[in-house]
């Protein structure tokens, strides 16, 4: 499933381009504007980082390789209390996977992200996130002396190193969004993986609502079948979008993402 963004940067934002911005986007996002884009970078399978994005910018996600997983994870900026809760945002939308049009809720009512943009049309939120002990049962043991790997690190640990440089714990860390990955339930109550869901080439976008900490991990989705540790690649570009329109697509996706975008927007009055 291919879709051309709806809503890409403007040609000519207000704000200035930030000095030494690297074009990796022209890689894997040429769609976006030269001007708006505020940073790009290619993550290799495995790697860990995070953000402090405000509102109106819009983060570029995309598959540099077949089977990518990226795990994110959200709190606010202005209080770090407030945190993106997955019961809450598939409640109120009746659903149990991510695409264009949803939105991701915080255990306060309001809007954290929304999807606008999405090739693939399925991404978990029910999975969680792989562990040190359940990733050495199932790859083995590394030394990067003898295996001479860039990373070998499982996403709860990947995700604890990165909110811990906000002053964020164990018990702060929420279920995330495995971005890239397909999980179903059969008959019986079972997850399901999908092995063959994401192509090279998939990307989604996640427009912030409000200002967030963004944490991401891209190590494997504790689901995934495969016996060997092999992470695949994911770039992301950073550009400006603006805040969601009274006709976002979002917003008017269902009357629940409504309330909450104007819950958010209550937090940004002039």
């Amino acid at each position: 499933m291919s879709l051309t963004p709806d809503s890409l940067a403007p040609a000519d934002p207000p704000a200035e381009q930030p000095v030494d911005v690297f074009d990796h986007w022209r890689r894997f996002a040429p769609d976006l504007a030269d001007r708006a884009v505020l940073f790009s970078e290619l993550l290799p399978g495995g790697a860990h980082w995070s953000w402090r994005l405000p509102r109106g910018t819009t983060l570029r996600m995309t598959a540099l390789e077949a089977g990518a997983n990226l795990s994110m994870v959200l709190y606010s900026a202005q209080e770090k209390l407030e945190r993106y809760n997955m019961p809450d945002s598939l409640k109120a939308q009746h659903t149990a996977h991510y695409t264009r049009g949803h939105v991701l809720m915080s255990d306060m009512g309001r809007a954290m992200a929304s999807i606008t943009g999405d090739a693939l049309g399925w991404h978990d939120p029910l999975g969680l996130l792989l562990d040190a002990q359940r990733m050495a049962a199932k790859y083995g043991e590394r030394r990067y002396q003898e295996a001479r790997n860039g990373m070998y690190r499982a996403g709860r640990e990947g995700l604890l190193i990165e909110i811990g440089k906000y002053g964020l714990r164990a018990r702060d860390l929420v279920a995330p969004v495995n971005f890239f990955t397909r999980v179903e339930v059969d008959d019986e109550g079972r997850f399901r993986f999908d092995p063959s869901h994401c192509p090279a080439g998939a990307w989604v976008d996640l427009r912030f609502d409000m200002d967030v900490i963004v944490a991401i991990s891209t190590a494997p989705h504790p689901l995934d079948p495969a016996t060997t540790y092999a992470p695949k690649k994911v770039g992301v570009a950073l550009w400006r979008s603006g805040p969601a329109a009274a006709d976002d697509f979002c917003r008017r996706f269902r009357p629940e993402n409504a309330r909450a975008l104007h819950n958010t927007d209550m937090m940004y009055l002039a």
